[in-house]
């Protein structure tokens, strides 16, 4: 049986760190994806990758798999769909193409899924009104009236992109924004945005394609139908973890627990990145937390001499 030192899961700016830094310590990887990038493929423009005034998420996460390239790293496309630990110590993972694969350590870095939610007409008008991606969907909407759901980071990049091609940019949040500050400000020197703070979602309304949606205001009950051409949900995400075992230490979002050195509570297996339980989602963490978690790896494979 091939065993491979080790098996990254997930191939954003987390897991391609991870499997650069592992192969450069002549260890072999394996780095199991269905996409190269992640999360940042849905960036339009990042200004916060040190190195780099401006950059597409596309162009960056180019970059970033062109440098693994350049090492002994084998790239699979498929997704997990179980992961044991099995009686000699390695990881066994199983894939959704039918093969499985073997590891000494494993680093899961698989980051998140759209969160949705959850309210009536959403299911029905997905792909006909509702969108989970701004940066991919924001030119269809051009000289249209749409709504964003969400408070963080995306949703005010999502504001200020769309508030550029819209006459007019609804921005529903449930609490308060939570976005850094240079982007807000940019946001709000935007006439066209209107930011609906203590508002929920309640309803998306259409026929054919979306034509309203309905939100609350949570103070008093008081219900605004929004006319809009479209629905943009930026609510977060939900970790891509559904093939842990179940002795995997989480939190209530499900969001992996791990120490500074990416170590979980299972000896041999790590985590890294959007996955984690890491406060703050970004590129550049996501990219220190898989150099982390590799090193740590590499040192737990010369300590139990496997």
């Amino acid at each position: 049986m091939d065993i491979t030192d080790v098996i990254v899961i997930g191939a954003g700016p987390a897991g391609l760190n991870a499997a650069l830094y592992a192969s450069r310590k002549e260890l072999s990887v394996k780095i199991i994806s269905n996409d190269i990038g992640g999360q940042m493929l849905l960036t339009s423009e990042i200004e916060n990758y040190l190195g780099f005034e401006s950059i597409s998420g596309f162009d960056l996460a180019d970059k970033m798999e062109a440098h693994v390239r350049k090492y002994p790293v084998e790239f699979i496309t498929a997704a997990v769909m179980n992961l044991e630990k099995n009686e000699d110590g390695n990881f066994v993972l199983h894939l959704d193409d039918g093969n499985t694969v073997v590891g000494k350590v494993c680093i899961i870095t698989a980051g998140k899924h759209s969160r949705t939610l959850d309210i009536p007409g959403e299911a029905k008008f997905t792909g006909r009104g509702v969108s989970y991606c701004a940066t991919c969907d924001a030119p269809f909407y051009r000289n249209k009236t749409v709504a964003i759901v969400g408070g963080g980071d995306s949703a005010v990049q999502a504001a200020v992109e769309l508030g550029h091609l819209c006459p007019k940019v609804y921005l529903v949040v449930r609490s308060r924004i939570k976005a850094a500050e240079i982007m807000v400000k940019r946001m709000e020197e935007l006439p066209n945005v209107e930011a609906l703070i203590g508002y929920v979602p309640e309803e998306v309304k259409g026929d054919k394609k979306v034509n309203a949606l309905v939100v609350k205001r949570k103070s008093d009950g008081e219900e605004r139908e929004l006319a809009v051409d479209g629905v943009f949900v930026e609510a977060g995400g939900i970790p891509n973890n559904s093939y842990l075992p179940e002795d995997v230490k989480t939190n209530s979002m499900g969001e992996i627990i791990t120490n500074k050195d990416g170590e979980t509570n299972i000896p041999g297996l790590y985590a890294a990145g959007d996955v984690t339980d890491c406060k703050n989602k970004q590129i550049i963490i996501a990219v220190g937390e898989g150099a982390a978690a590799a090193l740590a790896a590499h040192d737990y494979l010369l300590r139990s001499g496997k």
